[in-house]
């Protein structure tokens, strides 16, 4: 015959059952170095406890271990960043699956698709990223890319809108110039369908028509801009585009940055440089008809080598234009605005690589480390309305962090320093991410 169980015996049962089911599942990072962008620092030493996908708590690995755990991960001497965040990705090759593995490998886990081309469907992507049938990103996308000819009169404005939002598209991309009556007829049926709108800047109009939608995609566009005194931005004095900048940060539009996809052109124009982008080891991350049509006299940019344009042969030209634009981008980050981190991925931008590339040539441009992660963490989770639960590494958020083996806060090369990605709680160490680039190559060859 049993013994009856005392209270005191009986609530000692109980208080250890509540312990254990605290502590299944539970994952540890051990004795890292966070960096939790909530303002710029580094917090030594520290353990983060994941549970279902969330942070648990943060506390220092001198204290006692508030949980048992499932699995410890050793952070000696590493850094915890946030996931980073790809804003200007386009789906270009015929597998998805490769892509988002790129993704992945490179520290990124949200990813902003910015066109739905034909015989894609973009919104399943969504779901199935959501659901967790393909790898499970935080994935945003526009629908199609939309031109003049798209939007060519007030019905046609509204059939799109509308069907942006019965699709489910979390953005409208325009990326053509309108006519002014239609411009503001797209963004007053947009603001009363909730579809925000976003793409190239109105070039035929004042800047302050553009700095109307959520988003202006390149700092290139602001090359082709004038302010609204029709004085184009590209010749104004630098203490003018400080006036103008602090016009873009009144506005609270957000600006993809993209520089990378310019070098890239750029580098087509130069004989020397495109012969090393031909020898490229990320060559093997291109789908094997594209290098056809990026690594050959038929690049369409190599065919503008000895063109001119007003009177400038193309490759002083564009240098020009790239070279304020690096400028431009500084005098925008020293202004406030808001900045989010994209690549274009067209040709040898390639697919989660780029990403990195991207952030060398900002800092190269003149911009903090601090702010280009900003600009890859903090900035895009304010931007897709997630900041409650992405963007930064405290208590209540997702988990999903990269570990670096160096501190990007000294040198944002350093962001591909990737000892391990944790993307909604799953952790992938350096095997893990070295099998998804193989399994990519084996996919291109």
């Amino acid at each position: 015959m049993h013994k009856p169980v005392t209270i005191l015996a009986f609530l000692f049962i109980v208080t250890v059952s509540r312990v254990l089911g605290q502590t299944s599942g539970i994952i540890s990072i051990d004795n890292v170095n966070l960096i939790p962008m909530t303002q710029e620092t580094v917090l030594s030493n520290q353990r983060v406890f994941i549970k279902d996908g969330r942070i648990l708590k943060i506390e220092p690995t001198s204290s006692p271990r508030t949980y048992e755990v499932a699995q410890i991960i050793d952070g000696t001497g590493k850094y915890l960043i946030p996931g980073l965040s790809e804003m200007h990705y386009h789906w270009r090759s015929k597998d998805i699956e490769s892509d988002l593995k790129l993704l992945v490998a490179n520290g990124i886990t949200t990813v902003r698709n910015m066109a739905e081309f034909d015989g894609q469907n973009q919104v399943d992507i969504r779901r199935k990223t959501a659901s967790g049938e393909l790898l499970g990103l935080n994935y945003f996308t526009s629908g199609p890319y939309l031109q003049a000819r798209d939007l060519a009169s007030s019905a046609q404005v509204s059939n799109v809108v509308k069907a942006h939002r019965e699709k489910g598209y979390n953005f409208l991309k325009l990326a053509d110039n309108l006519p002014k009556d239609l411009y503001l007829t797209l963004l007053a049926e947009a603001q009363a369908n909730h579809v925000p709108v976003v793409g190239h800047a109105q070039r035929n109009l004042p800047l302050e028509y553009s700095l109307r939608m959520k988003s202006i995609e390149h700092v290139e566009e602001f090359v082709y801009l004038s302010d609204d005194n029709s004085n184009p931005l590209l010749k104004q004095s630098a203490a003018d585009l400080q006036e103008v900048a602090q016009q873009i940060k009144a506005s609270g539009v957000y600006v993809g940055t993209t520089l990378v996809v310019f070098d890239f052109i750029n580098n087509c124009l130069d004989d020397t440089k495109f012969s090393a982008l031909q020898k490229s080891e990320l060559t093997k991350y291109l789908v094997r008809e594209e290098r056809k049509n990026f690594l050959t006299e038929r690049n369409d940019y190599r065919k503008l080598k000895n063109r001119e344009f007003e009177g400038v042969k193309a490759p002083v030209l564009f240098s020009s234009y790239y070279a304020w634009m690096k400028d431009f981008t500084r005098t925008m980050a020293s202004n406030g605005v808001n900045l989010l981190t994209g690549s274009d991925t067209y040709g040898m931008v390639i697919v989660g690589f780029s990403l990195h590339k991207e952030f060398e040539l900002l800092q190269e441009a003149g911009l903090k480390p601090y702010d280009i992660l900003l600009a890859s963490t903090v900035n895009p989770a304010r931007y897709l309305n997630t900041y409650p639960l992405e963007g930064t590494i405290t208590e209540g958020k997702n988990a999903n962090f990269v570990l670096l083996g160096k501190n990007p806060l000294t040198d944002i090369r350093n962001t591909k320093s990737i000892a391990g990605v944790m993307l909604k709680g799953k952790w992938f160490d350096q095997k893990a991410l070295k099998q998804m680039l193989q399994e990519v190559e084996a996919a291109y060859k």
